[in-house]
């Protein structure tokens, strides 16, 4: 039997601080306290030489169920579509109108955030909704 590990997200980013803060938002997760000896995550940057300055941030669901997730800097933009996506899971147990509802209260929530609605994706005979957004740095996720 092999042994069920928790996992941590990682997120290539531009601004790691403002990406991982849209995603507390998102998803209710919670920002960590600054490194020891510090009272904010701004003193903790000016403490660090000028190429290590906001190099990363991350993110963790405060019930501890969820994985952490992750957002370091990286020098090159997003040029493709993502190969792993975030999945919110918004309209669980949910079905046909109350369901597309749901999800659009919640892009509409996101939208407000910064985040851009791509598109929906309506029910079929196989499928219920779901909406494709991006967040403010462009990286797919779909609300499901």
């Amino acid at each position: 039997m092999s042994t069920i590990r928790k996992i941590q997200v990682t997120f290539d980013c531009a601004e790691p601080e403002r990406v991982a803060r849209f995603w507390c938002e998102a998803l209710g997760y919670v920002a960590p306290a600054p490194p020891e000896g510090f009272k904010t995550w701004d003193g903790y940057n000016a403490s660090l030489p000028p190429e290590e300055r906001d190099s990363w941030f991350s993110c963790s669901d405060p019930s501890g169920a969820g994985p952490r997730l992750f957002f370091q800097r990286v020098p090159e933009g997003k040029v493709a579509k993502n190969r792993v996506h975030v999945d919110v899971r918004a309209g669980t147990g949910l079905a046909g109108a109350e369901r597309l509802a749901t999800l659009e209260a919640e892009c509409a929530r996101l939208v407000a955030l910064g985040a851009v609605h791509l598109y929906t994706q309506y029910a079929d005979e196989e499928n219920e909704s779901c909406i494709t957004m991006q967040d403010i740095e462009g990286n797919e996720f779909c609300l499901d």
